[in-house]
Order: structure tokens, then sequence, then C-alpha cells
């Protein structure tokens, strides 16, 4: 079952619950998202850790050929 937006920041939000976030649904078929998230715990952490913190947050939902959600394009960066 395909994931809405408003799961997918609810996820990320608990992990980062000051962090900017902004999810936008690509191809408008609750399949493809492209996430932006800016969170202070982010800094000092090089892009693949960052993307990890994030892909923790989501709780296996894109684990597997069944996970909920199938591809999420995601930018992270600390705040400016």
């Amino acid at each position: 079952m395909a994931m809405e937006a408003y799961e997918i920041e609810a996820l990320i939000r608990e992990a980062f619950p000051s962090a900017r976030i902004t999810i936008t649904d690509l191809a408008g078929d609750g399949n493809h998202f492209a996430a932006e998230v800016i969170d202070e715990s982010f800094r000092g952490q090089n892009r693949v850790q960052q993307q990890r913190m994030v892909y923790a947050a989501l709780k296996g939902r894109m684990d597997g050929p069944a996970g909920a959600l199938h591809a999420l394009a995601l930018t992270t960066r600390a705040p400016e």
C-alpha cells in the first residue's frame, strides 16, 4: 500500500521535531516522493550519515519490494 506525504512527514518529524521538512509527491502516484529535511542535528555529519538518520526514522517503510514507500529522493542539510 502506498504512503501519503503526511505519513512520511510524521515519521520524519518524530525523529527530527525541530526540522524543516518538505515532502513532494513527484509523480502524483503516492509511490515516488522527494523529501528535504533541514535540521541542526545534521551539523558535522556527512551526507551519507544524514541520510541514514532519515532512513532510520522511516522505520523500515522502504525495506524490500513490499515496502510501503517505493522511492524517496532525499536532500538533507544543516540550517545555514
